[in-house]
């Protein structure tokens, strides 16, 4: 029995944007306002996969994901919401106020994106990640164009 490995092509896409989009339109849009964050990755040659430059450990990650949750329980103990994705949209809004620029920056993204309101709490619930995971209070115009970019992914 022979195996055949597939391998991606280094060749550019050349779909057109309208075959593009065609295609990304396959998925429902329901269903697309429902992942939280879109991240394309790139295909990588093995050069630099295998480098070995300076990198943050698991452990030093794990850390600050254990803390960044310890964060949201504490913040949430007269609640059933222990860590941020279980925020319900009130809760969400008093938790992960943006300061005004990040307010700003937020309702911009909302009309220019035409985003639907299940898509502005969820931007809101990343921010609101993002400034834990940064031992952050409060949610600053930063973590918002953070949590922007992994929406548009």
């Amino acid at each position: 029995m022979s195996v055949r490995l597939l391998r991606p092509s280094l060749r550019a896409c050349r779909c057109g944007p309208l075959q593009r989009e065609r295609y990304a339109g396959r998925i429902s849009g329901p269903l697309l306002d429902r992942i939280d964050l879109r991240v394309e990755v790139p295909w990588l040659p093995p050069d630099v996969l295998g480098d070995d430059g300076p990198q943050e450990s698991s452990a030093v990650v794990r850390g600050r994901v254990i803390a960044a949750r310890s964060l949201q329980a504490a913040r949430s103990a007269d609640t059933s919401a222990s860590v941020n994705a279980l925020l319900t949209g009130r809760l969400l809004r008093r938790v992960a106020r943006p300061d005004p620029a990040g307010r700003a920056l937020l309702d911009s993204a909302v009309q220019r994106l035409v985003l639907s309101g299940r898509a502005h709490d969820r931007i809101l619930r990343v921010a609101r990640t993002i400034a834990d995971l940064a031992g952050r209070s409060a949610v600053i115009a930063d973590d918002v164009a953070e949590a922007i970019q992994y929406r548009l992914g």
